[in-house]
């Protein structure tokens, strides 16, 4: 069986805005107010919480990776309380992974989520059925770029891991599918859309309307 597999922040759904307000309050206990801004940092915010982190504190001067491993800990439990205030998913989405799964596709995600935290959002976002496979960051011993997570989703699809397609939006998502020997696809539309050209994948995702035929022609019809 052929399988389509989604990223989930910054792919299925635009989580910057609650990921930036758990940095936020990170920060805020370190004594420096909001270091990020919600409305220019979505970029930073789906590269995770680590990445925030260390960002925020390059601004200040005050890198220190010892407080990032110390903070981020603190940063998932203020983001697991808070996980879907701000979040929504993509237009078209859902509407496109419904339609992949009527046409036979076995659909799932492959996140470097914790698998717990993806499980609640997606649960909150009342979408967690359609997923009948879910790979986190913490699910195996690797996680992306690593293709064993991408593979790893597919078995649990009941697919071929050699058929399936990765949907994404950054460099690691394009990397692990180019380890993995399968084809990405990647969306134009998330904050840093605009870069997705120069990676290079098999396809450019500009609408969710258009996924269903770039998968069917990137990896073949299930019939």
């Amino acid at each position: 069986m052929r399988s389509v597999i989604f990223d989930l922040d910054g792919t299925l759904a635009d989580t910057s805005g609650d990921l930036i307000a758990a940095a936020n309050h990170c920060f805020r206990d370190m004594g420096m107010g909001d270091v990020l801004d919600p409305a220019t940092d979505q970029g930073i915010a789906l590269r995770g919480g680590k990445m925030m982190l260390r960002r925020g504190l390059e601004r200040l001067d005050r890198a220190d990776e010892a407080v990032v491993e110390r903070y981020y800990p603190v940063l998932l439990e203020a983001y697991g309380a808070e996980i879907d205030t701000h979040s929504t998913l993509y237009p078209g989405a859902m509407e496109a992974v419904e339609l992949l799964a009527e046409q036979g596709y076995g659909v799932g995600i492959c996140t470097n989520k914790p698998e717990a935290l993806a499980d609640l959002l997606l649960t909150r976002l009342g979408v967690r059925g359609a997923f009948k496979a879910l790979v986190g960051a913490d699910t195996l011993a690797v996680r992306k770029p690593d293709p064993e997570p991408l593979r790893e989703t597919a078995r649990r699809l009941g697919g071929d891991p050699s058929l399936c397609l990765l949907v994404g939006d950054s460099d690691t998502d394009r990397n692990t599918a180019k380890a993995a020997g399968v084809p990405s696809v990647l969306v134009t539309f998330g904050p840093s859309g605009e870069d997705m050209a120069a990676l290079s994948p098999e396809g450019l995702l500009a609408h969710f309307d258009d996924l269903p035929e770039m998968v069917a022609e990137l990896i073949g019809r299930n019939s």
